[in-house]
């Protein structure tokens, strides 16, 4: 039976994201083993900061994780009702193994830009057949009275160009990221985690419809397995996600957070409740803010020298934090703290006292700044510099 009214079910997700966690680590080595021998390896490059070639293909041990820990969650009673009530979970684990092979054949053939991009809308499109896209949303204009603006409702043809462009950024973005041992898969594990955490203040606020249920499993199983791959892939890793898992990461994190959208309870909210009204749209921008933004630059960097948006460079946030004179752990464990800082703000803002968490939220973002740095100070400071 499903959890009554005001009864999450916790420790069921919990269970589901140790198993994601367990499968991911445990197959991970065997994906291994198997990336050497089909030669999918990573050899250093100019841009690189590995000095030694490298497995990839490691996204293959994440997908499986996460189809290990769905299949769980289809058995548990008290999850298995939502997978009757939406077809969500389905969706976004079909449109994951597809994008997760389409990656893989990049980790060992290295496709075209174009090509990859053509995966990337289909399975953005195979999320749409399964009903996962926006629906509405609030937008701060429109209101009546004492209200303060209205809910903007999408036909089906907008919501599914809205998903699609969603996906093709978020996908991006964390593919443009992953340059650091580590980098890829923590901010996945950030980004899943506060994504689980906002929707399950839905599925709380909602009264524990089961209808709610595919975003927090969704997040769950990912937050899950970037976990069990971060033994592998922190510094010094040995094996990469390449992009079977970076493009993978970036679709399902698309996926839980338009899965999200459609289960807000608009006319719960007041107008002064602006940061909440918009919250899947501030969540999705806080977990992806650092990779978003390297990625806009990168765009923008590229077209001014009259390159190829997708050009490679040694210019990304992770290359400039290492310039600085940060180590390579330290500067992954600083975008760690960047990105935790303004996921899991965003979360408590829609979640909780809206003052408090502003405050905490500044005094996070002055300590992460001040840390950052720390090493450009040092060096000013010294003798004969």
């Amino acid at each position: 039976m499903p959890p009554t009214s005001g009864l999450l079910p916790i420790r069921e997700y919990i269970l589901v994201a140790l198993t994601a966690t367990a499968v991911t680590y445990l197959l991970t080595g065997v994906v291994r083993r198997i990336a050497i021998r089909v030669g999918a390896i990573a050899n250093p490059r100019a841009r690189d900061v590995h000095v030694a070639p490298i497995p990839r293909m490691g996204g293959v041990g994440i997908f499986l994780g996460v189809a290990g820990a769905m299949g769980l969650a289809h058995q548990l009673p008290a999850l298995s009702h939502g997978f009757d009530a939406s077809f969500d979970s389905v969706g976004v684990l079909l449109a994951a193994g597809v994008i997760s092979l389409i990656g893989a054949l990049d980790d060992r053939f290295e496709l075209d830009a174009w090509t990859k991009l053509a995966g990337q809308v289909m399975c953005a499109g195979i999320l749409v057949i399964f009903g996962v896209q926006w629906v509405s949303f609030w937008v701060p204009w429109g209101g009546t009275g004492a209200s303060f603006g209205s809910v903007l409702v999408l036909d089906k043809n907008q919501g599914a160009l809205l998903t699609v462009v969603m996906v093709v950024v978020m996908v991006n973005a964390m593919n443009f990221v992953d340059g650091l041992d580590g980098l890829a898969g923590g901010l996945g594990f950030i980004a899943a985690t506060a994504t689980c955490a906002f929707s399950l203040g839905l599925l709380d606020s909602s009264g524990g419809d089961v209808g709610t249920y595919p975003p927090a499993l969704i997040a769950a199983t990912l937050a899950g397995a970037c976990l069990g791959f971060l033994p592998y892939n922190f510094q010094p890793a040995k094996i990469f996600m390449g992009d079977s898992g970076s493009m993978m990461i970036g679709l399902m994190l698309a996926g839980a957070t338009t899965s999200a959208s459609g289960r807000v309870p608009y006319p719960q909210f007041s107008g002064k409740d602006a940061i909440a009204l918009l919250s899947p749209l501030v969540v999705v921008a806080a977990v992806l803010f650092v990779p978003l933004l390297d990625l806009i630059m990168a765009v923008v960097r590229r077209t001014r020298r009259g390159e190829s948006p997708f050009a490679a460079d040694k210019m990304h946030l992770h290359h400039r934090l290492l310039e600085i004179g940060h180590s390579q752990r330290r500067a992954v464990l600083l975008i760690y703290l960047w990105a935790g800082i303004l996921a899991f703000g965003a979360v408590s803002v829609t979640l909780f006292d809206d003052a408090a968490a502003l405050w905490i939220i500044g005094a996070g973002l002055v300590f992460a700044v001040v840390v950052s740095v720390v090493p450009r100070l040092r060096s000013r400071n010294q003798p004969g510099t």
